[in-house]
């Protein structure tokens, strides 16, 4: 069993939890808030990782998420249809599981409670609020909090976002930020379903459009506008995207990720004793995770309509037949990855009698 010092309770930090508490671990989260007013917009919750979210115990009801009915590209100017993407049961034939709309913050009530319930199993996780973590010792590991306590473990994990001094700790320099190669902006923002219908001029996007996700491309003048209901429909969430060359966040993975990371680290965990376990474990978790986290990031740049210009950058991680060329395989690509199946495959190469607990996933197991 392995004491584990996870940095940030956000939904990285906690679906790291989830997983390696079910692996069997000691988990202890140290969250530099308060955790009582968790703000945000609204999230894609995909097929890729709704098979595991449920397993885990997840009701995607009891959390206010809204099943995706439909996805479509519409005309800004005619408000027509351009094409559909999904419909019905397609994203239950591309990931064998249903695709959610779920406000951030209800995202991350289920998920905290999943990683701090008392009925689950493993020890449940504990969570440390308004305790900022100032520095990071790879070596002992350890980290050391503002108030001067220092608190080591076997395995420290690094959630802390994008500001984390963390990788710069371990890589032994400054990582300095990377210029962007396209010049992006996006504006994110809620407004009561009530209020969309009200008014004549806002009315189109609700009426019978229940949880439908629908894009709205102007490629002529670099913009789109992406809507689509969260909370029991009773949000409607709305992304505008400015970009020079193409555009980004269309693909709505990045919760997805995090949470396949956290579903992947857990699992390689499993059966860890030992810091030469750790370090041999850790070793292929990024080998697992690389090219998949890479590959939807370079996807990120551009939208489902526009995959002629990120095909070059995705050589770098997928054969040639691999790389998708539209919407239809850049949902196969997105929905349809196993990571579940690919750990394991990688974590039985590496131990031939590998096997997860019994309860890492609920009695109705997955595939």
């Amino acid at each position: 069993m392995l004491r584990v010092i996870i940095v940030g309770a956000g939904i990285a930090g906690l679906a790291a939890a989830i997983s390696l508490r079910r692996a069997g671990h000691c988990v202890y989260i140290y969250e530099r808030s308060a955790m009582l007013d968790e703000i945000g917009a609204a999230v894609h919750v995909p097929p890729n990782v709704t098979r595991f979210l449920v397993a885990w115990g997840l009701d995607p009801a009891r959390w206010h998420f809204v099943k995706n009915r439909r996805m479509e590209f519409v005309s800004p100017l005619t408000l027509k249809t351009i094409q559909v993407l999904l419909q019905d049961g397609t994203a239950v034939s591309l990931g064998g599981a249903e695709l959610y709309h779920a406000h951030r913050v209800d995202l991350h009530k289920a998920l905290k409670w999943m990683a701090t319930r008392p009925d689950g199993p493993g020890s449940p996780v504990t969570i440390y609020t308004m305790a900022k973590v100032v520095a990071y010792d790879p070596v002992i590991p350890s980290i050391t909090l503002k108030n001067g306590e220092s608190i080591s473990g076997h395995l420290l994990v690094a959630a802390d976002g994008i500001y984390s001094t963390a990788a710069s700790v371990i890589q032994g320099y400054e990582i300095e930020p990377v210029l962007s190669l396209y010049s992006n902006y996006c504006y994110r923002f809620l407004i009561p379903t009530s209020v969309l219908e009200q008014d004549p001029e806002t009315r189109s996007f609700t009426d019978g459009y229940e949880g439908w996700t629908r894009i709205y491309p102007d490629n002529e003048n670099n913009k789109r506008l992406i809507a689509y209901p969260c909370r029991d429909n009773a949000l409607y969430n709305f992304v505008a995207i400015f970009y020079d060359k193409c555009d980004t966040t269309n693909q709505a993975q990045g919760s997805a990720q995090a949470l396949e990371d956290g579903l992947a680290l857990g699992i390689v965990m499993c059966g860890a004793s030992s810091r030469d376990d750790v370090e041999k474990r850790l070793e292929i978790y990024g080998n697992v995770r690389r090219a998949r986290t890479s590959v939807i990031q370079i996807l990120s740049h551009a939208g489902q309509d526009q995959a002629r210009l990120i095909h070059e950058e995705l050589r770098k991680y997928l054969p040639e037949d691999e790389i998708p060329t539209g919407p239809a395989t850049i949902l196969k690509n997105n929905y349809g990855f196993d990571a579940l199946h690919t750990t394991l495959t990688a974590m039985t190469e590496y131990s031939p009698s590998f096997t997860l607990p019994l309860n890492f996933f609920q009695p109705k197991d997955i595939d």
